[in-house]
C-alpha cells in the first residue's frame, strides 16, 4: 500500500483550503497557504540535497515552521526526526550521529546549539525558507506503508536516548483512529497545540489530529496556565490535550482569574492523572477529562476511556481499535506469560500501532518485542471489561522492608491533603529498610507542616507505605512533554533529611 503522512495536510489544504489551519500569535495561516510554503521548503530541501528515505531532524519550539518543515521533509520521502528543545548541544549531536541525520533544521532561540551540533557532526543546520522565486515541489512523494516516518528519540532515562522508528502505517492508523474514534473531531474544531511538538503526544495527538480533520491549531510556544486559559477563551478552544501537571496549572489559574471557555473534549495522557485533579478539574470546568495511555514505541496511543465503552475514573480506559492490551507476568523477561484478569503484572501491548524497533538497537528491540508483544515497562491491572488501570512504572516501584510500594497509590493519597499542589512520591536508599518512602511536595500557598502530612498520611495509607520523609520544593523538575523526572529527585534527595 503506497502513502504517506503528508497526506494528512495536503489532503486537508484540497478539502479544507481557506479554512484557519495555525493561528499563532495575531497570525492565520490558511489551509492551502500553510501546504504551499511546506511545499516550497520542500523544493529548497531538494536542492539541499536531500532525497527520499533520508533522515532529516527538526529542533525548534511550537512554531508555524515546526509543520512547515515537518511536512516538507515527509512531502520528499524523507524521514523525520524531532529533536527535544532542551538538549545541550552534545546531547544534539548524538541524536543526529545515531539518527544517521543528513541536515537539521532549527529558528529563533534554538538556533545557536542548533549550530553547534551540526559543526560537530559536519551536516548543515538550515532555516525554513519559502522564497517566492522557488518552484514548490507538486505534490508529496509516496511511500510504501511499511516505511519509516518518524522517529522519536525515547528520554533515556536508562542509558542513552534510544530512536524509536515509526512507520506511515504505524502513524496513519494511530491518527484516524484518535481523530474518529477518540477526539470526534470535526472541521470547525480549534485545538490548542501548548504540547511540545517534537514529542509524539504533542505531534499525533494534536497537530496531524487536526491537520487530518481540518480543524485549526492554536500555538504555543510555552505553555503557561494563565496564559493558555485567556487564550483558549480568545480563540474558542474546543479541544485541549495534556498532562496532569498542565491540568493543575490550569484549574490553579482559572481559580485565580474565572474563565468562560467553549472546551468540548479534553484529553490527559503522558502521566497518571491523579483523582483529585480530575475532580477538581472537572468541577471548574464543566467538561469530563477523558485519560489515555501511550509511548513512543505505540505511536503513541493505545488506550482511551472511550464514549462506545464508557469511562472509568482512574483507569487509562480500553484498547483503541485494532489494538491489543494485556497482562504478563512481569518477571519474566525471555517469554510473554498472560495473567488472568485482576492480576498485577507487566502491561504488553500488540497491533498495528508497534513500532518498527530501535534504531541501530536490535538487541534492545528483541527484548521490548516479544513473543509479538510489545513489554512498556509499566505495572498495571485489566478488569473484566478491559479497562486498564496503571499502577506505576517497574523501575519506580519502591521495596520498603521486603514490600512493595507503588508511588502512585501514596500519590493519590496525598494529593487530597489541603497542604499538596503536587507531589512526586519516589524510594531511596536506607540501610535498615532497603528504601525508605520519600514524598516530594509543592506547598498550596500558607503554613507547611511537614510533619503534619506524615501524621495524616499514616492515618490513610498502610504502615510500610505512608511517607517518612516530606520534601518541600517550589517546582517539580519536568520532562518536555510535562512528566515529573524522578530520576533528578531520587538523585537529589538520596541523603537523609527532612522528616523522618
Amino acid at each position: 500500500m503506497s502513502i504517506s503522512l503528508a497526506a494528512i495536510l495536503a489532503e486537508s489544504a484540497l478539502r479544507h483550503p481557506s479554512r484557519t489551519a495555525i493561528v499563532f500569535e495575531g497570525e492565520r495561516i490558511a489551509y492551502r497557504d500553510l501546504w504551499e510554503q511546506a511545499r516550497r521548503f520542500a523544493a529548497v530541501l531538494a536542492a539541499e540535497g536531500i532525497r527520499p528515505g533520508d533522515r532529516v531532524a527538526i529542533l525548534m519550539p511550537n512554531v508555524p515552521d515546526f509543520p512547515r518543515a515537518y511536512f516538507a521533509v515527509l512531502a520528499l520521502g524523507a524521514v523525520v526526526v524531532p529533536v527535544h528543545s532542551l538538549l545541550t548541544p552534545a546531547e544534539i549531536a548524538y541524536v543526529l550521529h545515531d539518527s544517521g541525520a543528513t541536515a537539521l533544521v532549527s529558528s529563533g532561540p534554538l538556533l545557536e546549539a542548533a549550530a553547534k551540533a551540526c559543526e560537530q557532526i559536519g551536516i548543515p543546520c538550515l532555516t525554513v525558507r519559502c522564497p517566492d522565486g522557488v518552484e514548490p515541489v507538486e505534490t508529496y512523494l509516496r511511500r510504501d506503508a511499511g516505511d519509516d516516518a518518524v522517529i522519536f528519540y525515547t528520554s533515556g532515562t536508562t542509558g542513552v536516548p534510544k530512536g524509536a522508528v515509526l512507520t506511515h502505517g504505524n502513524l496513519l492508523w494511530n491518527v484516524h483512529v484518535t481523530a474518529h474514534d477518540l477526539v470526534h473531531a470535526q472541521s470547525g474544531d480549534v485545538f490548542l497545540a501548548a504540547l511540545p511538538l517534537f514529542h509524539c503526544f504533542g505531534q499525533v495527538v494534536v497537530m496531524d489530529t487536526a491537520f487530518l480533520a481540518g480543524a485549526s491549531i492554536v500555538l504555543m510556544a510555552r505553555f503557561d496556565g494563565d496564559a493558555a486559559l485567556a487564550l483558549m477563551e480568545r480563540e474558542g478552544v474546543t479541544f485541549y490535550a495534556g498532562v496532569p501537571t498542565m491540568h493543575i496549572a490550569l484549574v490553579a489559574a482559572a481559580e485565580r482569574t474565572p474563565r468562560k471557555l467553549a472546551l468540548r473534549v479534553v484529553k490527559s495522557g503522558g502521566a497518571p492523572l491523579p483523582i483529585a485533579v480530575l475532580e477538581r478539574f472537572e468541577a471548574i470546568f464543566g467538561v469530563p477529562i477523558l485519560e489515555g495511555y501511550g509511548l513512543s514505541e505505540t505511536s503513541p496511543v493505545a488506550s482511551f476511556n472511550q464514549l462506545c465503552f464508557g469511562r472509568k475514573a482512574g483507569t487509562v480506559g480500553c484498547g483503541i481499535w485494532g489494538i491489543e492490551l494485556r497482562i504478563a507476568r512481569a518477571e519474566i523477561d525471555d517469554r510473554v506469560e498472560l495473567l488472568p484478569d485482576g492480576e498485577l503484572g507487566e502491561i504488553v501491548i500488540r497491533g498495528h500501532n508497534i513500532f518498527r524497533g530501535y534504531l541501530n538497537k536490535p538487541e534492545a528491540t528483541a527484548a521490548a518485542i516479544v513473543d509479538g508483544w510489545f513489554r512498556t515497562g509499566d505495572l498495571g491491572t485489566r478488569d473484566a471489561e478491559g479497562f486498564i488501570t496503571i499502577v506505576d512504572r517497574k523501575k519506580d516501584l519502591i521495596i520498603r522492608g521486603g514490600f512493595n510500594v507503588y508511588p502512585r497509590e501514596v500519590e493519590e493519597v496525598l494529593m487530597r491533603h489541603p497542604s499538596v499542589a503536587q507531589v512526586a512520591v519516589i524510594g531511596v536508599p536506607h540501610e535498615t529498610h532497603g528504601e525508605e518512602v520519600v514524598a516530594v511536595v509543592v506547598v498550596r500557598a500558607g503554613d507547611f507542616d511537614a510533619a503534619a502530612i506524615v501524621e495524616w498520611s499514616q492515618q490513610h495509607l498502610g504502615k510500610h507505605k505512608y511517607p517518612r520523609r516530606i520534601e518541600p520544593v517550589d517546582a517539580l523538575p519536568l520532562g518536555p512533554s510535562g512528566k515529573v523526572l524522578k530520576r533528578e529527585l531520587r538523585a537529589k534527595f538520596s541523603q537523609p533529611a527532612g522528616v523522618r
